[in-house]
């Protein structure tokens, strides 16, 4: 019932030294069930085999090894990671299946209990308790655990829930019905009560789950509406002489640079609110023209035009923020980025207003417009064009990327 230990192994560190160091006493992201014992394993350096084993061995002395387990699964923390943990057993499914089987033995047996005039009551009762428990296991384990399994969801913890209701409802008739009832009257009602207990505890995990989703909203809903007074405050004075000193100091002075870069963070903690913002072709260009105006005499004007699919990793990206450094580093003064998105194709516009040049009388040692731009462009499928600005007056770099789902269509 635990993971591979790939995950866990994984995350060894190095000393300084250049030794390896011990791993981490973590369980991993990535499990049958809980991962503990891959995670002990890695974590002392043993075969995960061994340790299950000695997990086993140990709960035969009085259950101490599932004592163990329990106290490790509990305090040992999750490796780290971006990924939702998952976990490949159904142990849920596996609880209502030990609990259906328990209960079904105690039904099975209630006859000759009576028959042997009460002998063994002690462990049928024990026994209906045991399935009320694995029922209730069940109930919290489709809560707390696969409710969150991108694998599993809120429709298996509904699944799991409607299981074990029907299955202790059933109990709870059968016993009150059933012949232990006559001869056995208190045993047996109290065993009823424990099913109808277990009923209710089924969806106390709900019941938690959704107690902790509204204050997770009511803490989120504060914290916005403390946000929103910061910015109106802000918006009022830092942000307004901010924009004075870029309109007395020049667009294109240091100090204007530096008041530029600041108020645009400043609007980006303000109104980007908890969730960060998705790496989209806008954004990244966006970014890397708020780091060029610090380094460079310029200004960048993002303008993004349609909703585009294309990731601020690829390639016309790449070819995008060449042409914007280019014109940061040898034109300076304003560039406007345009970024447009269609159907059929995303273009993007990158214009400045300085000296301009001619394509033809750039040395064939200097690469940069060639390669980065021109030639990356079309060994990604698109296309780069290198030319005069409107009335002659700086350069205009076009890329033009074809859309692949639309290909495809």
């Amino acid at each position: 019932m635990e993971s591979t230990g790939e995950t866990v192994a994984d995350a060894s560190r190095t000393s300084p030294a250049g030794g390896v160091g011990v791993v981490p006493l973590a369980r991993a992201r990535h499990c049958v069930a809980t991962g503990v014992s891959a995670g002990l394993a890695a974590h002392l350096g043993w075969p995960p085999a061994i340790v299950r084993a000695a997990f086993i061995v140990l709960s035969f002395a009085g259950g101490a090894g599932m004592l163990l387990y329990a106290w490790l699964w509990a305090f040992m923390a999750v490796a780290p990671g971006d990924e939702r943990p998952t976990h490949r057993a159904p142990v849920a499914w596996i609880l209502v299946a030990g609990s259906a089987a328990a209960l079904l033995t105690a039904w099975a047996t209630s006859g000759r209990i009576v028959e042997a005039g009460g002998t063994g009551l002690d462990w049928w009762f024990g026994v209906v308790l045991a399935g009320v428990g694995l029922a209730v296991a069940s109930g919290a384990w489709a809560t707390f655990i696969d409710r969150p399994d991108p694998a599993r969801g809120p429709r298996t913890e509904l699944a799991v829930r409607i299981s074990a209701t029907a299955l202790l409802v059933i109990t709870a008739l059968a016993l009150v019905l059933g012949p232990n009832a006559y001869w056995y009257p208190v045993p047996t009602f109290a065993a009823a009560l424990a099913a109808v207990i277990g009923i209710a505890l089924v969806y106390v995990p709900t019941l938690i789950a959704q107690w902790r989703d509204l204050t997770a909203e009511r803490t989120k809903r504060i914290r916005e509406e403390q946000r929103s007074e910061i910015a109106a405050h802000l918006h009022d004075s830092v942000l307004q002489t901010l924009a004075l000193i870029q309109n007395r100091a020049g667009a294109t002075s240091e100090v204007a640079r530096i008041a530029r870069a600041q108020e645009r963070e400043l609007r980006d903690w303000l109104f980007a609110g908890d969730t960060p913002a998705d790496s989209d072709l806008g954004t990244d260009l966006r970014d890397f023209g708020a780091a060029l105006e610090i380094d460079y005499a310029v200004t960048v004007d993002v303008v993004v035009v349609g909703e585009s699919r294309e990731r601020g990793s690829g390639e016309l990206a790449a070819a995008a923020r060449e042409a914007m450094l280019n014109a940061a580093r040898h034109a300076g003064g304003e560039v406007s980025v345009y970024v447009e998105s269609s159907p059929e194709a995303v273009e993007v516009f990158v214009r400045d207003r300085g000296p301009g040049f001619a394509l033809a009388e750039v040395p064939g040692d200097r690469l940069g417009v060639r390669e980065s731009i021109i030639g990356r462009m079309r060994r990604a499928g698109g296309s780069a064009v290198v030319r005069a600005g409107a009335g002659g007056i700086g350069t205009e770099v076009r890329l033009r990327f074809p859309d692949e789902e639309a290909g495809r269509g």
